[in-house]
């Protein structure tokens, strides 16, 4: 067996989440990240005939059964995940009844999966249905996105409409747009569908008043996509209470959705 702490995926797992603390959007033990990996590949680290525990949840996971995910723990901080992977993550496998998980690897201090398990988890059953090559989960807090909740309407095509006026690039990188859930308790069952449904139809769900989870194939997709809507909600900020003597004008996003040939959001352009 290879040594699964110099695993590609770990380590790229570390320095995302590392880029993620520094750059506030995961304060304290704030956010949570989960990977599907490849079973042939964590084969080549792990015995995948080894259990060492299971782990229950409260949810359906059966259209996931058999699936291997790497999940940050509940209580962990994103800070110290590089540093000790064993400790902060974990590596667990659907059960095929879908009622539990099996830990195959990590959270060695007896931990568990982040609270947010089964939002994540939701997430990637419908994104599958969508993308067959979706793989990652992202959930933190930036600033502000998180602030923009507090000022702006909450229609999500207006939301949209103003992220994509601050940047050029942003309806490049989102075209789908950004969904919004009205502030909801979170860590149970009915944010995790609440925003499985909004991830249909867009791989951003902004959380008002909390934060935002973003989908994509690979970390650093979904890593871009975050880091293009909060740029986009740190301009935006800046100017809001300012006289606008421009702005990128709805011709102009036509234009550059014609020339990057984009499949913007039905109706919103």
């Amino acid at each position: 067996m290879k040594n699964i702490l110099e695993a590609p995926f770990v380590l790229e797992f570390g320095k995302i989440t590392a880029n993620m603390y520094r750059l506030g959007w995961d304060e304290r033990n704030g956010g949570n990240l989960s990977l599907l990996l490849d079973e042939e590949v964590v084969s080549k680290y792990l015995d995948l005939n080894k259990v060492i525990r299971n782990i229950p949840f409260s949810f359906d996971g059966k259209e996931l059964a058999g699936r291997i995910f790497m999940v940050t723990g509940t209580g962990k901080y994103f800070r110290n995940v590089a540093d000790d992977p064993e400790r902060n993550t974990g590596i667990v496998r659907i059960s095929e009844d879908g009622t539990y998980a099996e830990l195959l690897w990590g959270y060695n201090d007896g931990g568990k999966m982040t609270m947010e398990f089964p939002s994540h988890m939701m997430a990637h059953i419908e994104r599958l249905k969508i993308d067959s090559e979706h793989r990652v989960v992202m959930h933190c807090h930036p600033n502000n996105i998180l602030a923009m909740t507090f000022v702006h309407s909450l229609d999500e095509r207006e939301f949209t409409y103003t992220l994509w006026q601050m940047i050029t690039e942003s309806i490049v990188v989102f075209p789908d747009g950004v969904n919004i859930l009205p502030w909801m308790m979170c860590g149970n069952n009915e944010i995790g569908a609440a925003t499985a449904e909004k991830l249909k139809t867009a791989r951003v769900c902004v959380w008002a008043q909390h934060g935002v989870y973003g989908v994509g194939k690979d970390l650093d997709e979904a890593f871009g996509l975050v880091e293009t809507v909060e740029k986009a909600a740190e301009v935006y900020l800046k100017i809001a209470n300012m006289p606008w003597k421009q702005t990128i004008t709805e011709d102009q996003l036509r234009i550059v959705a014609r020339d990057f040939k984009l499949k913007v959001r039905e109706g919103w352009l």
